[in-house]
């Protein structure tokens, strides 16, 4: 250890407080903090903080006059296209799914802290009557469309799972996937990558030391991934695979499409090498980002960035002007992700959330503040969009309660809980069999209503369609993809809820009622 070189180099940045406990320290002690401060560089950090900070001003300042709605050429949308289009779009990415062009990118790098466990997301059992987890869920989506476009095409092609980790979700994820068998998956098509880490700092831009020999580190955030794939061989891989269309994608959403080929194609027939899945904003205050164009670049535009009379602006369709909620849902080429990984990673700006974070005083004291004390540094996955341009960019709206149903918080919040994840997937399986001819009775024989039918007051807005009004009705994937084959197991039958539709071994389905959730 070159101490003295450490030593000098953190002075000269004015972070040499963090040797502060050195001496106190044992020799595993002073050969673990020695060997994480030689991995952070000290003058970049200092770069990113004053160039987050320039960041975080400019989020504070209003920025209508720039904003402007994604042109109507860029965009498409499930509810607004003809079925003859959308079967186009499909035949398309079934096309590419079965020539093996298509790869899935999971975002995967977040503990789930505010669902009250100490395990990765994907993990997590939001109480369906099977009790999958999130990832078995998406695995047996990948199984499930790789069979679509298998006999779309007659020919079967593999769609290569990429899921970055941090270092903390990194390992129990392995474990999870070996334990399960990768879910159906063969191993060698299910690879994982770590993304990078960053200090913590103090709201003066100084290092923080959780204890006297350790330094808080937290992921880069999910824009990580663009460094993460150059420091990885993901890159390599899905060039060695002849992958040319990428699906990237949130972990926490219980509704993600995977690969989904209408979105797939919609946006290889746009000519797009960036897209966006995106769902209509359900009222102008809604805390959620959108997609647009600010002072002719594409971004994400975060609520807070707007005034409430610009998100109040409506069409003469009496549609919001500003209506592309983000889902982070997106589409790439490799040929546009090899880019921004190699040549533009670095002009992405990094975003700061003021966050509460462990430190340990002059004292040696440990304390775990009850307000944030700090700020966390990370980039986002969508702020490569402004390297798209109008020839290649495109954005595909979805019915939200058919795509989009996140994993956030804990019951208690009341929102973006496991069971509102739980309702959301209910309501769609319900509608799924209703629209192939099914009719659904609660277990004391009587009708649901028909407002059921339709994919709205699942959160218990509209209609009395209450998360304890909705069917307890659970399709697995390997059945149905998305609600398409159902009518030989489904037509002018009854099913007297909870019900369970599962794949038997001999390739028939099998229903069942478990019991109630």
């Amino acid at each position: 250890m070159d101490i003295s070189s450490l030593k000098s180099q953190l002075s000269e940045h004015g972070q040499e407080h963090v040797l502060k406990f050195w001496d106190s320290l044992t020799e595993a002690q002073k050969q673990t903090l020695y060997k994480e401060l030689s991995s952070i560089n000290v003058a970049q950090v200092g770069e990113y903080f004053k160039n987050a900070q320039a960041t975080l001003q400019a989020a504070s300042e209003k920025i209508d006059d720039l904003l402007e709605p994604v042109p109507k050429e860029l965009c498409g949308s499930v509810t607004r296209t003809s079925v003859d289009t959308l079967q186009k779009y499909e035949t398309e990415g079934l096309k590419q799914i079965s020539n093996g062009k298509v790869a899935m990118l999971l975002l995967a790098g977040g503990q789930g802290t505010r669902l009250g466990v100490s395990y990765p997301k994907g993990m997590y059992n939001v109480g369906l009557p099977s009790g999958k987890t999130l990832y078995q869920l998406q695995a047996e989506r990948i199984l499930a469309v790789e069979k679509l476009a298998e006999k779309a095409t007659g020919s079967k092609g593999v769609i290569p799972w990429y899921i970055m980790t941090s270092e903390h979700t990194k390992e129990p994820t392995e474990d999870f996937f070996s334990k399960h068998n990768h879910f159906g998956l063969k191993p060698e098509n299910v690879m994982l990558f770590e993304q990078n880490q960053l200090p913590a700092l103090t709201l003066e831009g100084k290092l923080i030391l959780t204890n006297k020999a350790k330094v808080a580190l937290s992921p880069d955030g999910n824009g990580g991934l663009y460094k993460a794939l150059k420091s990885s061989n993901v890159l390599k891989d899905l060039e060695h695979r002849g992958i040319e269309f990428i699906h990237v994608y949130c972990v926490d959403n219980i509704l993600v499409k995977m690969a989904d080929p209408v979105f797939i194609g919609f946006c290889i027939q746009k000519g797009a090498n960036c897209g966006a899945k995106v769902v209509e904003k359900s009222f102008p205050t809604e805390a959620v980002g959108v997609v647009c164009k600010v002072d002719g670049q594409y971004q994400v535009v975060e609520y807070s960035e707007i005034t409430q009379k610009t998100a109040e602006k409506r069409n003469p369709d009496g549609r919001l002007t500003f209506n592309a909620g983000n889902i982070c849902n997106h589409f790439f080429t490799l040929d546009f992700l090899r880019d921004v990984s190699l040549n533009h990673e670095h002009e992405l700006k990094h975003h700061v959330a003021k966050k509460k974070i462990p430190y340990v005083d002059d004292d040696g004291t440990e304390h775990k503040p009850s307000k944030p004390n700090g700020i966390k540094m990370e980039k986002f996955v969508f702020d490569v969009f402004q390297f798209a341009t109008d020839s290649n960019f495109a954005v595909w709206e979805v019915i939200r309660e058919d795509e989009f149903s996140p994993l956030k918080n804990a019951d208690e919040a009341g929102k973006d809980t496991p069971t509102t994840c739980r309702t959301a997937l209910c309501s769609l399986h319900s509608r799924y069999l209703s629209a192939a001819g099914a009719k659904l009775l609660r277990a004391d024989g009587s009708p649901y209503p028909d407002s059921l039918s339709q994919p709205n007051g699942t959160d218990g807005t509209g209609d009395g369609n209450s998360p304890n009004d909705i069917p307890i009705c659970e399709i697995s994937p390997l059945v149905s993809y998305a609600g398409e084959g159902l009518e030989s197991v489904a037509k002018d039958q009854t099913f007297t809820t909870p019900v369970m539709l599962e794949l038997s071994s001999d390739g028939s389905v099998n229903t069942s009622q478990p019991k109630s959730t």
